[in-house]
C-alpha cells in the first residue's frame, strides 16, 4: 500500500512540473497572421456605396438571400427574431446598434439595403398608399383631391 502511495506521489510532481513549463512551440503562433488591410479605415467606402458618413440612413431594408438549413441554432434564432422565414420577402427595420448587431451575425444569409426616400417622409394619411419598389425607394402614390366646384356667375 505504501508503495502505491509514493507512486501516485511522485507522478503527481511529475504533472505540476509538466503544467509550470512553458512549451516552447507557442512562441509560433504570437505573430499576427491577419493582413493590414483588415484594420485600415473605411471611411473612403461611403462615396463607392453612395453613403454619407455625417447623415447615416434611418431604416434598412433586410432581405434574407440564403437559406438556413445546415446552418447552426443561433443562426436561426436570429432569422426567426428579424422576421425573415421567408426568403426574398423585404423587411424595414432600425439603423440601431442592437439591430446592427443581429445582422453581423447573418450578414452572409442577408442583403442589407439603406432605405430611400424620395419624395420625403410620408404623412400619417398617405402611410396606407405607398409601396417599396425594387430599388429600395418608398414610393408615395398621393390620392388626387377633386377641385371645388366654384359657382359660375352670369
Amino acid at each position: 500500500m505504501a508503495g502505491l502511495y509514493r507512486a501516485l506521489l511522485t507522478s503527481a510532481s511529475n504533472v505540476s512540473k509538466n503544467l509550470t513549463q512553458v512549451s516552447p512551440c507557442r512562441t509560433k503562433f504570437t505573430k499576427s497572421r491577419i493582413s493590414p488591410q483588415v484594420f485600415e479605415e473605411r471611411a473612403k467606402e461611403h462615396d463607392k456605396y453612395g453613403g454619407d458618413p455625417e447623415q447615416p440612413h434611418k431604416l434598412h431594408i433586410v432581405t434574407r438571400v440564403k437559406s438556413t438549413m445546415r446552418r447552426p441554432y443561433w443562426e436561426k434564432k436570429v432569422v426567426k427574431s428579424l422576421g425573415l422565414m421567408k426568403s426574398h420577402e423585404p423587411r424595414v427595420h432600425k439603423n440601431t446598434p442592437s439591430v446592427n448587431n443581429l445582422l453581423k451575425i447573418i450578414k452572409h444569409l442577408v442583403r442589407i439595403e439603406p432605405l430611400k426616400l424620395p419624395h420625403g417622409l410620408p404623412a400619417e394619411e398617405d402611410m396606407a398608399n405607398t409601396h417599396l419598389n425594387s430599388r429600395g425607394e418608398l414610393v408615395v402614390k398621393r390620392l388626387l383631391k377633386p377641385l371645388e366646384k366654384k359657382a359660375i356667375e352670369s
